[in-house]
């Protein structure tokens, strides 16, 4: 038997921190990275990093209202590997959840 502890922590998943930080403000374009960081549990200056990688991949645009940023996910952009290439960041984010008031996400293969 094992001793509960680092041991027992998943070795990989499903789910980059990139697309939970994405899922996160796409849920709520007012969000704080202090808020985004310990949900995708990673650190805050993590969360400014990925925010930038998304906001220069073109996925994400950052908005200054006052002191604060609000986002916009721009659900059109595509997605980059080949297998999934058809399909947009709108799709994926409609298939987990993202966005409560959207249709069901059509998928084609």
């Amino acid at each position: 038997m094992s001793v509960a502890g680092a041991d027992d922590a998943p070795r990989w998943a499903f789910l980059t921190n990139h697309f939970l930080v994405l899922l996160s403000v796409a849920r709520d374009p007012d969000v704080r990275v202090r808020d985004i960081a310990p949900a995708v549990g990673i650190t805050e200056r993590a969360t400014q990093a990925i925010l930038a990688d998304l906001s220069d991949a073109g996925y994400v645009e950052r908005i200054r209202v006052g002191r604060r940023n609000r986002y916009r996910v721009r659900r059109d952009a595509g997605l980059r590997q080949a297998l999934v290439s058809e399909h947009t960041v709108g799709t994926l984010i409609d298939a987990l959840g993202g966005d409560t008031d959207a249709q069901p996400p059509q998928l084609v293969y």
